[in-house]
């Protein structure tokens, strides 16, 4: 099978597939954590690192005014492109989400996949709360998903996972290469092996995840002081079951409220 090294990221139609066939659990996930943990009406929201907007044009459809931002032009042209075939607004925009403002406040922003954890140094995590933090109105939340490292035992180092749709296979395999605690960076490979009714190929990278025991990622809200944490639930996404973290904790969802 031939080999390309190209960022995973600069093929949406592959990135989409990929992580975008499980959506429903957490489209379900995010209207739940709406009704519960916010008071009053829910009807703009955003999301930084949207990337090809697997969630955010499917909220867009269920009447909520969405906006989102990501780094990768190609992801965010996607995005747009597919809120335009659906009849919406293109409102997506290429940005960091480590500065940026929005034109009006969001109600609720979500980010469910681990795209925090690309913010590789503390300042840049700290940047990303802060504006989140203005990018909500009082009261507003930020449901965030990230994989813990477990104070106890070995965190997950590797995973596969296949998707389909139509004539297009993307079988997809993830292991760690290194793991520092010192420097809190984790690296990994990550393949994608694309099949289609003419060729076959597989895409590989490299990634590397800044690192969060539970109490780092707690000292981290603590010392940004702009949120508080209402609860956490795990990535079953079940909203009427939330979860106390533990030592072996990996998959966190946690309900950040905007202070003030």
């Amino acid at each position: 099978m031939e080999t390309i090294q190209s960022n995973l990221y600069d093929h949406p139609r592959y990135y989409d597939l990929v992580f975008g066939s499980d959506w429903k659990s957490e489209f379900d996930f995010l209207l739940a954590c709406f009704q519960q943990h916010v008071k009053g009406r829910v009807k703009r929201l955003f999301e930084p690192a949207c990337g090809t907007g697997r969630l955010l044009y499917r909220l867009a459809k269920a009447g909520y005014q969405v906006s989102g931002l990501d780094l990768n032009p190609k992801a965010v042209a996607f995005c747009n492109d597919r809120l335009r075939r659906h009849g919406l607004p293109e409102t997506a925009f290429v940005g960091d989400m480590t500065d940026f403002e929005l034109p009006r406040l969001a109600d609720a922003a979500f980010n469910t996949i681990n795209s925090f954890r690309h913010l590789r140094k503390e300042r840049q995590a700290e940047d990303h709360l802060r504006c989140m933090a203005q990018a909500l109105r009082p009261g507003g939340i930020y449901v965030l998903g990230l994989h813990l490292t477990p104070s106890v035992g070995s965190p997950l180092d590797e995973e596969s996972w296949s998707a389909r749709r139509g004539n297009l296979c993307v079988n997809t395999h993830m292991w760690a290469i290194d793991y520092n605690r010192r420097s809190r960076q984790e690296r990994f490979a990550m393949t994608y092996d694309v099949y289609t009714p003419t060729k076959q190929f597989r895409i590989q990278d490299e990634i590397v995840f800044r690192t969060y025991t539970a109490k780092q990622f707690d000292d981290l809200v603590r010392r940004t002081d702009v949120f508080e944490v209402v609860t956490c639930y795990d990535f079953a996404y079940d909203a009427s079951e939330p979860i106390e973290i533990d030592p072996e904790t990996e998959d966190v969802v946690y309900i950040l409220k905007r202070k003030g």
